[in-house]
């Protein structure tokens, strides 16, 4: 059973073919990474997903009754579960770590309750809970912009987690992380794909080793191959593609 299907999606810019007849699905508690070459279609695909790129071909099914995501736009995407993490961090940093969660909770809100909304006691144990759960527990009061790099990153994990996704979409989660930071990183995204779907798009095959997750690569728009990361890795045309040999 998939939570999301992807099934022959094909999108060309400018004649450039980004993504070829690209099929992918990942079911509802499963961890993948996404590997490939530079533009191979990895930020595409996750492009597609969210509704920022319609494809000229293909569908994107979504959830237990199969809805098409194209039909949707970004705002109902997101509503509908799929969360996304782009690279760069963006959280409010003249705002504490508690504040940032708590704006995350109010946007996760239909539009006219936002109006309204004040937080109540539930919300903030909520944004405590969230905090725990992303290993910031005891940054609830800190500004946003004291946070380490990684740190930001956990917060916007957190921020995103806020608004309840069954699917998030993880880009390069590892660059420019301390190796602590890293190894707690690996740990808060496996701890995450017990109870969502997780797709990490990694440049970094020793972080990818360390998810210990099925791998995709991805090659010219299209999958190249799928397997754990030894198996790929040892297939002689993601070697050529790899190495250029």
């Amino acid at each position: 059973m998939s939570l999301l299907e992807v099934s022959g999606i094909s999108v060309t810019f400018d004649g450039f073919r980004a993504i070829n007849n690209l099929s992918f699905s990942i079911g509802p508690a499963e961890l993948r990474a996404i590997i490939g070459p530079n533009g191979a279609g990895k930020t595409t695909f996750m492009d597609i997903v969210t509704g920022k790129t319609r494809p000229d071909e293909g569908k994107v099914l979504w959830g237990e009754k199969s809805v098409n995501l194209l039909k949707m736009n970004e705002a109902q995407i997101a509503q509908a579960g799929v969360g996304r993490k782009f690279q760069r961090p963006t959280v409010f940093e003249d705002q504490s770590v508690a504040e940032n969660l708590m704006m995350a909770l109010k946007a996760a809100r239909s539009p006219w309750k936002v109006l309204f909304w004040r937080p109540a006691k539930p919300d903030h144990f909520r944004v405590e809970a969230l905090a725990k759960e992303v290993g910031l527990g005891d940054q609830l009061d800190r500004k946003s912009g004291e946070l380490s790099h990684g740190q930001k990153q956990w917060l916007e994990i957190g921020m995103l987690l806020a608004q309840e996704p069954r699917l998030l979409l993880v880009d390069e989660p590892a660059a420019g992380m301390t190796l602590a930071e890293r190894e707690q990183t690996t740990a808060l995204l496996v701890e995450l794909s017990k109870s969502h779907a997780v797709v990490v798009v990694e440049h970094d095959m020793e972080f990818v080793r360390r998810l210990d997750c099925r791998v995709t690569v991805l090659h010219e728009g299209s999958v190249l191959a799928e397997g754990s990361l030894d198996h790929v890795t040892s297939n002689p045309q993601v070697i050529e593609v790899y190495l250029g040999r």
